[in-house]
């Protein structure tokens, strides 16, 4: 897979990202904590699950020591959704800088997480860009989640598919938006 297209895969995931946090936002403090019987976690676990895993696996790829990528973002350090927004956005800036950074040839040569992880296996390699696309589909989960819960308790984001993505897109390069 290319830079480019990691590149949009990932701005997808933000534009998905700043809808659900838009709609979060519009929730009351209990809301944004109240008990899931759908999911695993509640809406606030599960937005700082996804942004914890776009960190931890960041960092994991950029060869930081595993204690930084180990380490869970602790739920409570997010009392808020403008708490949580503000730490997003400066990775959203850390994550889009790092890409950048790739090219297309080390995108695709074989990673090998064993260098990154005393616990890690043989099986556990695959070109580069499996791990990053890996990044992505994983807050996409997450963020499909945070969808259902904020549908559920009256602040859908909408529809959040690839196309009205890709639609909206055109529209700011435009200066429609």
């Amino acid at each position: 897979m290319r830079r480019k297209d990691l590149e949009t895969l990932f701005d997808f995931s933000y534009w998905m990202k700043d809808r659900i946090l838009d709609r979060a936002g519009r929730l009351t403090g209990a809301e944004f904590t109240v008990p899931s019987a759908l999911t695993t976690r509640d809406l606030r676990g599960t937005l700082v699950h996804a942004l914890d895993v776009e960190l931890s696996w960041r960092a994991r790829l950029q060869r930081r020591p595993e204690a930084v990528w180990k380490k869970a973002l602790p739920v409570t350090d997010y009392p808020s959704v403008a708490a949580l927004a503000e730490h997003w956005r400066r990775d959203e800036a850390e994550m889009r800088a790092w890409l950048a950074s790739l090219d297309d040839d080390l995108l695709a040569r074989e990673f090998d997480l064993m260098a990154s992880a005393a616990t890690a296996t043989p099986e556990e390699r695959y070109p580069l860009w499996y791990y990053v696309l890996h990044i992505h589909t994983h807050t996409q989960q997450q963020l499909s989640d945070a969808a259902v819960l904020l549908t559920r308790m009256g602040q859908s984001p909408g529809n959040v598919e690839f196309l009205d993505y890709a639609d909206a897109a055109r529209a700011r390069a435009a200066g429609r938006t």
